[in-house]
């Protein structure tokens, strides 16, 4: 089932005043210096399939300087349809996502419609940085995966947010009612056990996936591990509270659940933060994102638009090769590749053999190349 972006429209979206690309279905790469532009078209992508920027960044941020609102516009081919997807973003404002010139109710019900992945330099935060990096991870793939599952995460959230609200009330002002604590509890529990349930079973499934990627990227020399680290793996989550109620009242935060999850990354059984090398962690970052391609290729009915974002400039000549001959030998959908030199990345497409368009990239304006 085809899935691609036809056409892609920026208006004040970050250094962008107005910009409008026409792109291959199949490779794109977009060149040019530095901090003229090019990730920005990546985020711009990702925006529209995911309803936020994949770099965390509040939409206030994402507006044109000296300008007062942004918009996105992509008109997406999906099978035998086409689909398309405008954002409408000022901020203080209510965020306006249409579908078709339909507004959503809820953003949420447009996460999996168009799946995506984006590979980034500092896609190694993911091992280097606190669990709640590997927890966005699971969150965004199972997310495009499983509605049922993103609507449990904001449940659960939501939830969260409220409990400690409660809880640091009450450290600021006194009190205590351990009744009305329990009415959170109570609801915090089916979601708690879903999200779990999930994760676990995803983890399970990636981690064969994982290995084989890892071997191919590594040309067998690395022996890598992946585990789900959960409280709920010990005990009920009921239990937890009912241990943790001291200490949740001392800190004024809940500290125990689902929010607490991890990934266990390890490199010959050793923590890979402490004991791999740069291209080793820049490996096992490259195969779990490779991999996290392939599981949502799996589940959903089209392949995902695969996002690389200045990633060759950070690999060893022979972990470039090893992607290339992913790219070019595995079964991906739409690409878009970014990098600085515009001669690396001419070479690099033309291996592909197949459709193409290259674009330079200066100081937010496009210029599409022969």
């Amino acid at each position: 089932m085809a899935f691609y972006l036809d056409q892609l429209t920026l208006t004040n979206f970050k250094n962008y005043e107005q910009q409008a690309i026409s792109c291959s279905p199949r490779f794109n790469g977009f060149v040019g210096l530095n901090g003229m532009g090019k990730t920005n078209l990546l985020d711009a992508i990702y925006y529209l399939c995911m309803t936020k920027s994949n770099f965390w960044v509040p939409d206030s941020g994402l507006v044109r300087h000296e300008a007062d609102f942004f918009r996105l516009d992509g008109h997406f081919t999906l099978g035998d349809k086409t689909e398309r997807i405008v954002a409408k973003v000022q901020p203080r404002k209510k965020k306006v996502l249409e579908r078709n010139g339909v507004p959503y109710e809820k953003l949420s019900e447009h996460i999996g419609l168009m799946p995506v992945v984006f590979m980034a330099p500092d896609d190694t935060l993911l091992i280097s940085e606190g669990s709640d990096m590997r927890r966005r991870f699971l969150d965004n793939t199972l997310s495009q995966i499983d509605h049922h599952y993103l609507g449990q995460l904001i449940v659960y959230n939501r939830l969260l947010q409220q409990r400690n609200s409660l809880l640091k009330k009450w450290g600021e002002e006194g009190g205590y009612d351990p009744a009305l604590l329990e009415v959170y509890d109570q609801q915090m529990l089916d979601p708690a056990r879903y999200i779990h349930e999930q994760r676990q079973a995803f983890t399970q499934r990636m981690v064969p996936a994982f290995q084989a990627m890892q071997q191919r990227i590594s040309g067998n020399q690395e022996e890598v591990g992946l585990e789900y680290q959960s409280q709920l793996q010990d005990k009920p989550l009921e239990a937890w509270w009912q241990e943790q109620a001291d200490k949740d009242r001392y800190l004024q935060r809940t500290n125990a659940g689902i929010h607490k999850d991890d990934l266990k990354c390890t490199i010959r059984g050793y923590p890979l933060k402490k004991y791999a090398s740069q291209g080793q962690l820049k490996s096992y970052v490259l195969a779990l994102k490779l991999t996290q391609y392939q599981l949502l290729s799996d589940q959903t009915e089209e392949p995902p638009l695969l996002l690389l974002d200045d990633i060759f400039d950070k690999l060893d000549a022979s972990r470039v090769a090893q992607l290339l001959e992913l790219l070019v030998g595995g079964d991906f959908g739409q690409v878009f590749i970014t990098d600085t030199h515009e001669e690396r990345i001419a070479s690099i497409i033309s291996q592909l053999d197949t459709s193409f368009r290259r674009f330079r990239i200066r100081y937010g304006s496009a210029e599409e190349l022969d």
